[in-house]
């Protein structure tokens, strides 16, 4: 291996060691408790090492929002492949998706709610991005075939995000969720 080899795997884990610290902190404390200064002191390296792999907090919160949209993604394919039919795979990805907003809900802040320099639909879209609406499009396809079915898919994820978000915010009783679950399922797949 090269010097120059080297140095690059070192930068790379040291990346994603600053990626997974942020990471940890947030869904331990909050995104508030991620601080360079802190993550720094966590990780055992200089603020200005931190500025050197990212510009600041919103490009790490971006690192690990792009991460995020890639475990979704996995996620989604995995709940739809395990289904039997269209109804069931749409229903369980609807599911899946509620069930990773609930358990990694700092994670989820980051990907949807904070202010990070990711677009969406956009040709400068990254992968992961376009992989977990691929998901949700693709279980969405049987009901509405190709006809505007972008379209509907950004309904539907919009849809699962308002209701999460309230949910998640306590505005939406918890013990009505399968009920309105059920309704939204109901307004595609009829």
């Amino acid at each position: 291996m090269t010097v120059r080899e080297r140095r690059e795997r070192e930068r790379a884990q040291r990346e994603r060691l600053i990626v997974t610290t942020a990471r940890n902190l947030a869904e331990a404390e909050g995104w508030d408790a991620v601080t360079t200064r802190r993550l720094a002191e966590l990780i055992e390296y200089s603020q200005p090492v931190l500025y050197s792999h990212f510009t600041g907090k919103d490009a790490i919160m971006a690192a690990v929002a792009v991460e995020g949209f890639a475990e979704l993604a996995a996620q989604l394919d995995a709940a739809r492949a395990k289904a039997p039919g269209a109804r069931t795979a749409l229903a369980a990805v609807v599911s899946a998706y509620v069930d990773f907003a609930e358990r990694r809900p700092a994670l989820y802040d980051a990907m949807f709610t904070r202010a990070v320099d990711l677009q969406f639909a956009h040709p400068e879209t990254p992968a992961a991005l376009r992989q977990a609406f691929g998901a949700l499009r693709d279980a969405l396809r049987p009901f509405t075939g190709d006809d505007e079915l972008d379209l509907h898919t950004e309904v539907l994820w919009a849809s699962l995000h308002g209701l999460v978000t309230l949910m998640q915010g306590e505005r939406l009783p918890r013990e009505t969720h399968e009920r309105r679950i059920a309704l939204l399922l109901d307004r595609f797949v009829d």
